[in-house]
């Protein structure tokens, strides 16, 4: 058959083809876990280890279970549940037990993403739901800390950088060192600056995710803090400590960049930040919690699809967003 005779086939967009498909993209933003999740196993010890690999392990097998009663196929080389399972596991305390860690897994899996129809439906980040759950339910042991390695067995007994600043007990915090490295009581995956910007770096670099959200979200923390450390009398390290400890690196570029459930206008990405920052500050300065970062996400993926809507360009032949066509 001629190029004459051959019939035209149409077909949506997109029309050109790429090696980096949906399934390598989630591989490379798993792999940029992995400097974090290894901090963190070698500060805390086989505890943490043995809490990354069952979170991972209920993940997994929630995702292929569901698929399976829910008649659909199984997506082979998809590592979304791989990757919620690593990013609860960053979110726990080393101490966790590990039947609570296996259990977080699988309701982020269950509750936060198939309920919603499966993958690229869910509007919640499935990691956070997980996180959520356990901390309503089992409060005690996820708010129980062990000290990093080479901290001291007084250390034991300490609080948190975040819960040190709650009570304002400026003086007893870490060396700005040891928070960079990570030498600090936690959550496994979000006590090293240094390998959360090894693994957000190396998302921004791949285009995986957006640099306006992170930006944003820790420029108003940074802002915010300083003003209220101003009143308070903190001092000027207290917005460092602030974006450096907690959760706050780790959620603004691993967490709020999710795909699915963060906005896909350019605006609507600075808004979301902001609205981050905002609500993570409201909750760190004002409320029960020392920790914010959770429910802001949770919060802000709720507006994600509001956002959207009025940051949107303007349509193509007309005046406005909402203007008559020319």
């Amino acid at each position: 058959m001629d190029n004459a005779t051959k019939p035209l086939i149409l077909s949506s967009s997109p029309h050109f083809h790429s090696r980096y498909t949906t399934e390598r993209a989630m591989q490379e933003v798993a792999l940029a876990c992995l400097p974090a999740v290894a901090s963190g196993i070698g500060f805390f010890g086989l505890n943490a280890a043995l809490a990354v690999v069952l979170c991972v392990a209920g993940a997994v097998g929630a995702d292929v279970l569901c698929q399976r009663i829910m008649g659909r196929p199984v997506m082979k080389g998809d590592a979304s549940s791989v990757i919620t399972g690593l990013l609860l596991a960053m979110c726990l305390p080393p101490s966790i037990p590990f039947w609570i860690a296996f259990l977080g897994g699988v309701l982020a899996i269950v509750i936060g993403k198939q309920v919603f129809g499966g993958l690229g439906q869910n509007i919640f980040n499935p990691a956070h739901i997980g996180r959520a759950i356990l901390l309503a339910s089992f409060p005690v042991y996820m708010t129980t800390w062990t000290p990093a390695r080479g901290m001291g067995v007084d250390a034991i007994t300490s609080a948190t950088p975040m819960a040190l600043m709650k009570l304002g007990a400026m003086e007893q915090l870490p060396s700005l060192a040891q928070v960079v490295v990570g030498r600090i009581g936690g959550c496994i995956g979000e006590t090293s600056v240094i390998a959360i910007l090894v693994g957000g770096g190396f998302l921004i670099i791949r285009k995986h995710i957006d640099w306006r959200i992170p930006a944003m979200y820790v420029g108003t923390v940074f802002v915010l803090a300083a003003a209220y450390g101003g009143v308070m009398g903190y001092g000027l390290l207290y917005p460092v400590y602030q974006v450096c400890c907690g959760g706050l690196l780790l959620g603004a570029f691993l967490m709020a960049t999710d795909w699915v459930t963060s906005p896909v206008t350019k605006n609507g990405r600075l808004v979301f930040g902001a609205g981050l920052g905002l609500l993570t500050c409201m909750i760190r300065f004002f409320g029960g919690l020392s920790e914010g970062v959770c429910y802001s996400i949770l919060i802000m993926n709720i507006l994600t699809p509001l956002i959207d809507r009025y940051t949107r360009g303007r349509i193509y032949g007309r005046k406005g967003k909402a203007g008559k066509a020319v």
